[in-house]
């Protein structure tokens, strides 16, 4: 594959996994941080219902999470580029990074919203 559109496209493809490790630790991080914020706003007179220790807990997991995307995608990058230089690259593989990610950030989302549900 000389085709440098095959590149470029696989650059994009990398900023795009690189865009979004960011966002992950970023959400991550303000998460972990707004729960310490609650628990420093509640001071000692905080009620019983106020848990914080799960946003700082979700947060850390989020930021794991864009850690693992950016490694993922470093390593992919690497293979993608290396398989387009010695023209192994085969078209319309499922991308095993971008489902595994969309699954866990689902089923985070299905737990947030039993967690928001279960709240008093």
């Amino acid at each position: 594959m000389d085709d440098p559109r095959t590149y470029f496209a696989s650059e994009r493809t990398f900023l795009a996994w690189i865009r979004t490790g960011l966002g992950l630790m970023g959400v991550g991080f303000a998460l972990a941080r707004f729960g310490l914020f609650l628990r420093e706003f509640q001071g000692p007179q905080r009620p019983a219902h106020v848990h914080t220790g799960s946003s700082v807990y979700s947060g850390v997991a989020l930021v794991v999470l864009g850690v693992i995307v950016l490694v993922s995608a470093v390593v992919h990058h690497i293979r993608t580029t290396k398989e387009l230089r010695t023209g192994s690259w085969q078209p319309g593989r499922i991308s095993r990074q971008a489902v595994s990610l969309a699954s866990i950030l689902a089923a985070a989302g299905v737990a947030m919203a039993v967690y928001l549900l279960i709240l008093p």
